[in-house]
């Protein structure tokens, strides 16, 4: 709304009141008043829309479920399992955010680490081959296999 004229630039334009897109599917009390529906009418066709709200969300969330397992079922197709076992020997990545992260010339990979500990979900302890190090708490997926 203007303050100076008064009005919205839509109607000094059209000559007519914008009417909001959610108006037109859910008519509001100006829409009404305008089309002059009658009261049981009005709450006849209201309460119809309502239900069939509640059905486009269920379809919505059927349809939702559906679409993660197929997401699901084509993403753990390509994915190939590793097991790492204790005592294995890895190579641990070199993250941006790590202090061994020296540029972009650097190597991505540092020293052969043996897994002294495994945990369920993925994560594995790391410790230096020597021993003297303490246990480094990692995601399995920032290891590879060493090959001697």
């Amino acid at each position: 709304m203007r303050t100076s004229v008064g009005a919205t630039p839509y109607l000094l334009v059209y000559r007519i009141e914008a009417v909001i897109p959610a108006e037109v599917e859910i008519p509001s009390l100006r829409i009404i008043v305008e089309a002059e529906i009658e009261d049981d009418e009005w709450i006849k066709a209201r309460l119809e829309k309502l239900t069939m709200i509640d059905e486009k969300r269920m379809a919505t969330v059927c349809h939702g479920q559906l679409y993660q397992q197929r997401m699901a079922r084509a993403y753990n197709k390509k994915v190939r399992p590793r097991k790492f076992e204790v005592g294995q020997l890895v190579l641990r990545r070199i993250l941006p955010h790590h202090e061994e992260a020296k540029g972009k010339f650097a190597p991505n990979w540092k020293d052969p680490y043996g897994i002294r500990k495994r945990l369920p979900k993925g994560a594995l302890y790391l410790g230096n081959i020597e021993g003297n190090d303490p246990e480094i708490a990692v995601n399995a997926d920032a290891v590879k296999r060493y090959y001697v």
